[in-house]
């Protein structure tokens, strides 16, 4: 179908971008983690900063939490802290990646004493869930090898199905697993979940209650990513995605930044695909960080990147399209979607935010607000958040 401006209002009105509570913290490469003046103490002032996003792009209402780096005390207290900023916790993400015990691997590590307390971290991860109203566990493991022989590969695939399995079976029956995939890293040899296919038939092996991640920065340079979306959403089988941009590698960058047109790319799958409906219920989040500018504008920057190219989506001549698909008009059918991508819809972005209440320029208002400012006045003393903490 072909959009008209109410409808596409309507798809904004929907469209909502999950935050990373990492994203706020402190973070950088493998090298070092660089500090930031201002930067959350605690999951509770994370989602301060959530909060803003939020307000100044009207599209960021749900924050994804990392647990160990997100414990506290008490979860059903944060969760109001949350609900009383207009926020809602979201998916919930383990960590079995940054314990000494997890050298050689957790769910796939070869010691059933590891694997246990790798498989028990996630069963921690479903009480938080249940807590907090979360009904999404998102899995992403480091588990690999390094060198020909350290270990069975094929006899990992079978330690890793049968770890899922007994996490898949605690779930409850709303929740569900999202398994995520990554080609390379840490591992030099070989990763035990390294692409979607792999990630596929692991959730499939498990039951109803498994999905999978595609994360943008998670292929091999040159990887048509819109065509994995197509697949995934096509069995069913896509659970969420994960925005972010990337040169090189997994460089977790501001969405858009490197290459936008891939973006507009991969919007224009899901938009065809129908994962935008809830009945798809596809889970769309920002997992990025930001090394060198401050976190807030980088996520607010992010959101609006988003935004921009799914308006372009809508604005695909659809009829025009087909036409020229059906008559083999490559030419012509190449040009309609460029026609689309070259629509600048920031215009009609600021007109969507003048008619909702929201800030008609988020980056200037938010830095005109005074936020940051204040955010490093009071946040002085104690530990800032970041990688591990």
């Amino acid at each position: 179908m072909t959009y008209d401006k109410n409808q596409i209002f309507d798809v904004l009105d929907n469209f909502i971008i999950e935050l990373p509570s990492w994203a706020f913290g402190n973070s950088g490469t493998r090298f070092r983690v660089f500090s930031t003046e201002g930067t959350p103490r605690d999951p509770f002032e994370k989602i301060e900063d959530v909060a803003q996003v939020h307000k100044y792009t009207g599209a960021a209402s749900i924050v994804s939490l990392h647990i160990p780096w997100d414990l506290v005390d008490d979860f059903s207290k944060l969760k109001e802290h949350a609900e009383n900023l207009g926020v809602t916790i979201g998916t919930i993400n383990s960590n079995v990646f940054q314990d000494e015990d997890y050298k050689l691997g957790s769910l796939c590590n070869p010691d059933p004493k590891i694997r246990r307390k790798a498989i028990d971290a996630h069963l921690k991860c479903i009480d938080v869930m249940r807590t907090v109203g979360s009904k999404d566990l998102k899995i992403w493991l480091a588990d690999g090898t390094n060198y020909p022989g350290q270990d069975s590969i094929s006899a990992r695939q079978e330690r890793l199905h049968e770890s899922l399995q007994e996490i898949h079976d605690a779930l409850d029956d709303d929740m569900r697993i999202l398994l995520e995939y990554k080609f390379f890293e840490p591992a030099f040899y070989h990763t035990d979940v390294p692409d979607w296919g792999t990630s596929l038939v692991q959730c499939q092996a498990l039951g109803d209650k498994a999905q999978v991640v595609l994360d943008t920065g998670h292929h091999a340079p040159g990887t048509n990513i819109e065509f994995i979306v197509a697949q995934l959403t096509r069995l069913g089988m896509l659970g969420a995605f994960d925005f972010n941009s990337r040169f090189y590698a997994d460089d977790d960058l501001i969405a858009g930044a490197a290459d936008p047109f891939q973006l507009f790319r991969i919007l224009r799958e899901i938009v065809t695909a129908g994962a935008l409906s809830a009945e798809k219920n596809v889970n769309f989040m920002l997992d990025q960080c930001h090394n060198l500018e401050d976190k807030i504008p980088g996520e607010i920057l992010s959101v609006l990147n988003v935004q921009e190219q799914l308006v372009k989506c809508l604005l695909v001549d659809e009829d025009s399209l087909i036409k020229a698909q059906k008559e083999g008009d490559i030419l012509t059918a190449n040009q309609v979607l460029m026609d689309a991508y070259a629509t600048d819809t920031r215009p009609l972005l600021k007109e969507w935010r003048q008619s909702r209440g929201i800030p008609e320029n988020p980056l200037q208002d938010f830095a005109a607000s005074g936020y940051l400012d204040q955010a490093k006045k009071n946040r002085q003393g104690g530990q800032q958040a970041g990688w591990g903490a």
